[in-house]
């Protein structure tokens, strides 16, 4: 499977690079709660979109809705900690990420799971990642998005305003504290013409 997309005229970079991660800005949200924001830590990250929008395994799941069958409205593809990532920068970014939060956190960033949003159709509803060790103790999830920008919604669990955040080529959102048990997140469908976007998701073991 391939899928066309637009190169970036913003990001001209000829080869993919990490930015430094002490220019993240931390957003406390509450409850403990709270989510880190980095516009841009990928540069040159057509490079790595043009990887994960071909053959990687992309598989598309179904659920029960209901009393029929429907298809998830995204592409899915998941690795675990030993299998080899698709591209060389994404362990990079593992890499450094385990460096930056791992005192903080206390363990590593393990698993890489994939979201695959073909356009503005596909989508994610609001839900925390509260499979798992996530259901119970506090933990983080930090995603990387590729592609054509797609806002991601947060709001407290019961219902709330909700906050909102671009989420652009290369851009970088790390969700922490009580953040999966305290406040949804979301990625709502668009009528507008967007292109392709993956959404990396870098967790610790026994979360999903």
């Amino acid at each position: 499977m391939t899928l066309a997309h637009q190169p970036s005229m913003w990001d001209l970079a000829d080869a993919a690079t990490l930015g430094r991660l002490d220019a993240v800005v931390r957003h406390e949200l509450g409850r403990r709660a709270w989510v880190d924001h980095l516009p841009g830590w990928v540069t040159g990250s057509d490079e790595v979109l043009d990887v994960l929008l071909g053959d990687i395994g992309w598989r598309e799941d179904r659920r029960q809705m209901y009393e029929r069958e429907v298809a998830v409205p995204r592409l899915l593809r998941w690795y675990g900690g030993g299998e080899r990532l698709p591209h060389a920068l994404l362990t990079e970014a593992r890499d450094e990420l385990n460096r930056h939060y791992g005192p903080e956190l206390g363990e590593h960033f393990v698993s890489a799971g994939m979201c695959l949003y073909r356009d503005g159709r596909d989508s994610v509803a609001w839900h925390g990642d509260r499979i798992g060790r996530g259901r119970s103790t506090d933990t983080m999830v930090a995603i990387v998005s590729f592609g054509s920008p797609r806002p991601l919604l947060l709001r407290p669990v019961g219902g709330g305003e909700s906050l909102r955040f671009p989420l652009g080529h290369g851009d970088l959102v790390v969700m922490g504290g009580s953040c999966q048990r305290t406040w949804e997140h979301c990625i709502p469908k668009t009528a507008k013409p967007v292109g392709p976007r993956v959404s990396v998701q870098f967790r610790p073991r026994g979360v999903a």
